[in-house]
């Protein structure tokens, strides 16, 4: 079984010593860094399950460093409990409004500890399920937009096909009308060219009932649907 991987981020090489200890006796895979760039670097590089950030630190301080991991795409979901000797209300108001998921006070006795843990990556864990069945959920409402979307003009251009076909086997082909067919032919691919290009710029899905509890995705709201 794979083990939960933590980031402990302290500026103090015995706290670091501390946690590292306590934390890989009951399993956890420990990776340390002594200050605010070097966690930001690592948590991009190792992608740890959850990171124990310290607060008081030179450079960077722990406020600014949760909010930079917070704000950066890869490292957005992994949960930061902040652990300082800082208490008061407004210092436990600033971490949380940084993007750290719990906070821990110092002196800290190890139950708590790990029950707070257990909890955030109980909470990752679950993010993460859910962020991946909607990833399923867009790509199968993607491939069903497709499929509808296309259909009408992928039949006109087979029908197209064939009448062009019949007139070929004549013996004098009516080229006005297989002129017709091929203009035919280019706008049906023309559209399901716009199709495909609505598809990949779109960004923030809205997504409308099909059938069968399918989804579809609305390509006719371009606004809500494509960043700017």
């Amino acid at each position: 079984m794979k083990k939960n991987k933590i980031l402990i981020v302290d500026d103090q090489p015995d706290n670091l010593y501390i946690l590292n200890e306590r934390l890989g006796k009951v399993g956890f895979d420990v990776i340390t860094a002594g200050d605010g760039y070097q966690a930001v670097e690592k948590a991009i590089n190792e992608q740890p399950d959850l990171i124990l950030l310290d607060i008081m630190m030179p450079g960077i301080s722990g406020f600014e460093t949760c909010s930079t991991l917070i704000a950066n795409e890869r490292t957005k979901n992994i949960p930061v409990i902040l652990v300082t000797a800082l208490s008061g209300p407004e210092d436990i108001k600033k971490g949380l409004q940084s993007g750290a998921f719990d906070y821990i006070k110092k002196p800290f006795n190890n139950t708590e500890l790990i029950a707070r843990i257990s909890s955030a990556l109980r909470f990752s864990a679950a993010n993460k399920r859910l962020l991946e069945l909607e990833k399923i959920n867009t790509f199968a409402a993607t491939v069903i937009t497709a499929d509808h979307e296309i259909k009408q003009p992928l039949t006109l251009i087979n029908l197209s096909i064939a009448a062009i076909k019949r007139h070929l086997s004549q013996e004098e082909p009516d080229k006005d009308m297989i002129n017709k067919k091929v203009v035919i032919i280019e706008n049906a691919a023309r559209s399901i060219n716009t199709i495909l290009e609505k598809l990949r710029s779109i960004k923030n899905p809205v997504f409308m009932d099909y059938v069968n509890n399918l989804k579809m995705i609305v390509l006719n709201s371009e606004k809500e649907n494509i960043s700017e």
